[in-house]
């Protein structure tokens, strides 16, 4: 993997010495349903939210490997924040595709938080210079804290078919439901949000499955950008650090309260002597070390395909995707594998381990992440089958 830039390594500096109030809010973070302001803040004074923005608007424009060890980093402090930056992160590159009349308005102040909802829930409608949104989408991570928020919608065509669209809208015109009730990745505040009849301009909504292939207007992602990682790829490499994260805060954790701690009801007064906890600890460890080199080889493939502007064969990305689906397991197992050790001390609800268990358990449940669904679209292509998935 290439060097981390001075960039990336100074956000690093920042995020590292801010894990422990990372994780100390996380208590906050699961009453309120939405991570703490002292988090945001945080991240925006260390430039986090400049990650994706390009150059010309004072951005970064980091490249693959510098986004995942700051996501990753994000996440051993607390899950949620590492969710939400993860979702403005990869939203800020969506934006980066846009045509230039879009991105001036997006990233006029350089840093930026965009959040977005992909399911096609709700329509667009021509207009006279744009589209009329209307509708609700579930799940619209990291809305409570964005500037602004992209919508997935469907256009009815004169033949009565329909094409998909992603629009951005500014935040402020969206309404947020209060219906964040969960228990786990509780401080994402993953609410449904609605609009409705809102215009949106003609430049600031572009065809579905351009964004998918990376090919939209003006900015064009073909070509040897550097950065034409491909959607679904993109999206899922930038996500699993989250998993990773956790997993490492997860060991982090339980090896710092080790220390003098018995195994109850046996005449073991230090657990760190009992066989099973060193062979169980060594499991966890190991299982972490291989979603990381894992990581390091689909960001690998992907950066180089990118730096030559060039897609990703089908076989590279169906690998890429079995992968991480693999590395989601293996950073979930490590968890399981550590709380199973721990005692019950750690369902306190103020103890952190507790928390790192729930959201692992639950972010591993999602859609385009969980590993089932993975490994199923790698093992298809291995076998020499079409991998019936459109989300490569």
């Amino acid at each position: 993997m290439a060097a981390i830039s001075i960039e990336a390594e100074s956000i690093l500096e920042d995020v590292r010495a801010a894990v422990e109030t990372l994780r100390n809010n996380g208590v906050e973070a699961d009453a309120r349903g939405w991570i703490p302001d002292e988090n945001t803040e945080i991240l925006d004074k260390a430039g986090a939210y400049k990650v994706a923005v390009p150059r010309r608007f004072g951005g970064f424009d980091l490249p693959l490997a510098d986004q995942v060890a700051i996501v990753t980093e994000i996440a051993r402090g607390c899950g949620s924040t590492g969710w939400v930056n993860c979702a403005w992160i990869s939203s800020a590159w969506i934006a980066s595709q846009y045509p230039d009349k879009a991105q001036e308005e997006i990233f006029a102040n350089g840093s930026v938080r965009i959040s977005g909802a992909f399911t096609p829930t709700g329509t667009a409608a021509r207009t006279e210079g744009g589209y009329i949104f209307n509708g609700s989408w579930r799940f619209n991570t990291g809305i409570r804290g964005a500037d602004w928020n992209i919508y997935a919608a469907l256009v009815e065509r004169s033949d009565g078919e329909h094409e998909e669209v992603f629009g951005i809208v500014r935040a402020s015109d969206v309404t947020i439901l209060d219906d964040w009730d969960v228990t786990a990745a509780a401080g994402t505040g993953s609410s449904t949000t609605t609009v409705t009849d809102l215009f949106v301009p003609e430049h600031r909504v572009v065809d579905g499955i351009e964004v998918l292939e990376g090919t939209v207007g003006e900015r064009s992602n073909t070509g040897a950008t550097g950065r034409n990682y491909g959607l679904t790829s993109y999206v899922m490499a930038l996500s699993a650090p989250v998993y990773v994260g956790l997993a490492k805060a997860a060991l982090e954790i339980f090896l710092k309260s080790l220390p003098g701690k018995a195994i109850p009801y046996t005449h073991w007064a230090d657990q760190r002597e009992h066989p099973h906890t060193q062979i169980q600890v060594g499991l966890a460890a190991n299982k972490i070390t291989a979603a990381e080199a894992l990581t390091a080889g689909w960001v690998e493939r992907m950066q180089r395909a990118a730096d030559a502007g060039e897609q990703l064969p089908l076989a590279d990305k169906a690998a890429t995707r079995g992968e991480i689906g693999y590395a989601v397991q293996l950073a979930k197992e490590a968890v399981e594998t550590l709380h199973a050790i721990s005692g019950a001390s750690i369902i306190k609800r103020t103890a952190p381990f507790q928390r790192v268990h729930r959201d692992i358990e639950g972010l591993s449940l999602h859609g385009l992440l969980t590993p089932l669904g993975s490994l199923e679209v790698h093992g298809r292509v291995l076998i020499g089958l079409e991998p019936d998935n459109d989300f490569l």
